[in-house]
């Protein structure tokens, strides 16, 4: 097999083990939750109040001590191992991240299972790949097909999982690998849905937009959402700073004193414990008066920002979804009392606010749309749902410069690359740096002697040579002199010299991919895209170099 053949086939048995891990975690955490808050625990309100505490504390125990990998969310510890070591991730990651947060989680702490499940992929095709004896430059990436498999995995959301990986974990678009991730999602999402069923991830009810000022109320819950958002980043960084300044020791207890507070919100709020899944289900068909819903949204957002900043094992994708879903449903219900006109229930505000808080969080606009597309099936809300997410994503990119997991990555100590930066950089182009063309270009058909002639007169040691139909060559002076030496100056520049046929730039390149392209050249011809024939100008190293401040003084 072909290295590239080698790499897709590794790309769907990633996705198969993936799956299969994420839905053991899936069972493993709903079985916990039963035990320690459902049925089989006798709805106890000690139990309610103490299991958090008590899951947090064994939980941060086997994170920090039995299982240091698993420390963190998942996304960051993906990226590293991406960026820092070479596609390496300990497999004891994946155990730890499967004890942890299923202990975390299933006792009640209200944070997700995504970014573990995400780490847990990642894993797992670090595994694989050192198995498979991959070459290092595979081996950087395959870590990304792995947590776009967890992803998918996780949420039952193959499409979102690819571009959340594209806009967060590689940061950026690579053609190469994008195919593998592709196919572990898909292979995750077919596992996952065999043993899980293939029902979206909640059930939404009939939607139809009311009147066409409804989308001015859809449009200010992502304002909401995205102050809110910006605000719940600032004080993550905030809290994270303040609590690394306790000693050392108290690490370990953060998570229980965080999971006692869970408790005491959950005797009040029940809906607020674990990941919230059913309680978003239950908000889409109106369950919860619209005071509940922003009581909800509130207080999951207090929860979980002293629990993430805590250390307390688990994820903030189910978390941002709640607190999104919450508050715009609430907004929603605000807003059916006083808005002039009819609009629509509820439950149709919980469904698009669902997004605007990761939107804002997660700076990931694409991601969200999608995700909440494809977690409800239902694709004629998609107006609302780009709506208030962009608009949640501009308010939240306005209002706090870094981005979530990169404020984080800081925290930790490490500097790792982010999409939303790299969008932020002015991308140099060829028309940003090359020359006008000299005039007149030096034609192939043209004699030996008119050709130096010309060179001379303008003082050049080298200029293009035109051959036509938009094909272009150089021409050094000191080869010319050489022709005009030996021989009749009356033959062609064609006829007396071979020309190598130069590449063609046009304006609109990157001078990355002018540098690219230059290789052994000295000098390239710019031409127009419409009119490949005309020469707009020429682009030497030189040019480059102005163009990026090189050699400058000072």
């Amino acid at each position: 097999m072909s290295e590239g053949q080698r790499f897709l086939l590794l790309a769907v048995l990633i996705g198969l083990f993936a799956g299969l891990a994420v839905v053991c975690f899936h069972v493993a955490i709903e079985f916990l939750s039963w035990r320690t808050l459902g049925a089989a625990a006798g709805a106890s309100r000690l139990g309610a109040l103490l299991s958090p505490a008590l899951g947090g504390l064994v939980a941060a125990f086997l994170a920090l001590r039995v299982f240091p990998a698993a420390a963190g969310s998942g996304v960051n510890q993906t990226k590293e191992a991406i960026y820092i070591s070479d596609g390496y991730l300990p497999f004891s990651g994946v155990i730890g991240k499967f004890l942890a947060c299923s202990l975390s989680i299933g006792a009640g702490n209200p944070m997700g299972p995504e970014d573990p499940s995400l780490q847990m992929g990642a894993g797992i095709a670090s595994l694989l790949g050192r198995l498979f004896r991959l070459p290092r430059a595979n081996m950087r990436l395959i870590a990304a097909v792995g947590a776009a498999a967890g992803l998918a995995a996780a949420f039952n959301t193959p499409i979102a999982a690819v571009l959340f990986v594209i806009e967060e974990v590689l940061a950026g678009w690579r053609a190469g690998v994008l195919g593998s991730i592709v196919l572990a999602s898909v292979s995750a999402a077919v596992v996952v849905r065999w043993f899980l069923g293939d029902e979206p991830l909640f059930r939404v009810p009939a939607f139809q937009l009311t009147h066409p000022s409804e989308l001015l109320v859809y449009a200010g819950i992502g304002v909401i959402g995205g102050v809110l958002s910006a605000l719940f980043v600032k004080w993550v960084g905030a809290l994270r700073d303040a609590l690394g300044r306790w000693p050392r020791w108290t690490r370990y207890l953060q998570p229980g004193a965080a999971g006692l507070l869970v408790g005491c919100a959950g005797l009040w709020l029940p809906a607020v414990m674990g990941a919230g899944y059913d309680s978003i289900d239950a908000a889409l068909h109106n369950h919860f008066a619209w005071p509940t819903l922003l009581a909800l949204g509130v207080v999951k957002m207090a929860l979980v920002l002293i629990c993430f900043s805590a250390g307390t094992p688990g994820g903030m994708f189910a978390p941002t979804l709640f607190i999104g879903a919450m508050i715009g449903g609430g907004i929603g219900g605000l807003a059916r009392l006083q808005w002039p006109s009819r609009i629509s229930s509820p439950d149709a505000y919980v469904l698009v606010g669902m997004g605007t808080f990761f939107a804002g969080v997660f700076r990931a606009p694409m991601t969200s749309i999608f995700m909440v597309f494809e977690a409800t099936a239902s694709y004629v809300i998609i107006l609302p749902v780009m709506i208030a997410n962009m608009v949640a994503y501009l308010i939240s990119l306005a209002l706090q410069r870094a981005p979530f997991f990169s404020l984080v990555a800081r925290h930790e100590g490490v500097v790792l690359p982010s999409l939303e930066e790299q969008r932020e950089q002015p991308v140099r182009r060829v028309e940003d740096a090359m020359q006008p063309a000299p005039v007149p270009v030096v034609l192939a058909r043209e004699p030996l002697a008119s050709a130096m002639e010309a060179i001379r007169s303008r003082g050049l040691d080298r200029c293009l040579v035109a051959k036509g139909d938009g094909v272009w060559s150089s021409l050094r002076r000191e080869d010319l002199e050489v022709a005009l030496g030996g021989g009749d100056g009356s033959r062609t520049v064609e006829q007396a010299l071979p020309l190598a046929i130069l590449p063609r730039l046009y304006p609109d390149l990157t001078l990355d991919a002018a540098l690219e392209m230059m290789g052994p050249h000295a000098i390239l011809p710019v031409a127009s895209r419409a009119h490949p024939e005309q020469l707009m100008g020429t682009l030497t190293l030189e040019d480059v170099h102005r163009a990026y401040g090189i050699g400058g003084q000072g």
